[in-house]
């Protein structure tokens, strides 16, 4: 008997749909970002990104609980002085609901140069459409 370690090489990826319509945000964040880390795949090691690519529709009927929707704040530095941005969450929903979708599964994964590699294989969209039919992602559920 050997132990089976797998390297980097011949890694199949699959492709997952996540329809958000009515989900809740960390909830689907966090099926997605196990996906994505690859988790759920049986030979997942740590060190190596063994994840699958995963794509959310339908971003702009994401929701949230309790009093988060009047109060949570989305903030970024521009890199100069005084250049904190903030914006709301209804307002960012409203602009680019595709970027609280993102910035939720973004925030679960490694702040290292392998989670910004699994990051890559995120991809958000609003609406139903999505380009990636020819992959023939498989349907993902969250609950």
């Amino acid at each position: 008997m050997s132990t089976f370690v797998p390297s980097g090489k011949n890694i199949e990826r699959k492709w997952f749909v996540v329809d958000a319509s009515g989900q809740t945000l960390g909830r689907l964040a966090t099926k997605a970002a196990s996906v994505l880390a690859g988790k759920l795949n049986p030979k997942y090691v740590p060190y190596i990104d063994m994840g699958d690519h995963v794509v959310v529709i339908n971003a702009e009927k994401i929701r949230v609980t309790g009093l988060k929707a009047e109060t949570k704040m989305y903030r970024r530095y521009t890199g100069f002085p005084g250049g904190l941005r903030e914006e709301s969450y209804t307002r960012l929903l409203a602009r680019k609901p595709e970027k609280i979708v993102e910035e939720a599964i973004k925030g679960m994964l490694p702040k290292t140069k392998m989670g910004r590699q699994m990051a890559t294989k995120l991809k958000v969209y609003r609406g139903e459409q999505h380009p990636h039919e020819a992959q023939a992602p498989q349907p993902l559920s969250v609950a």
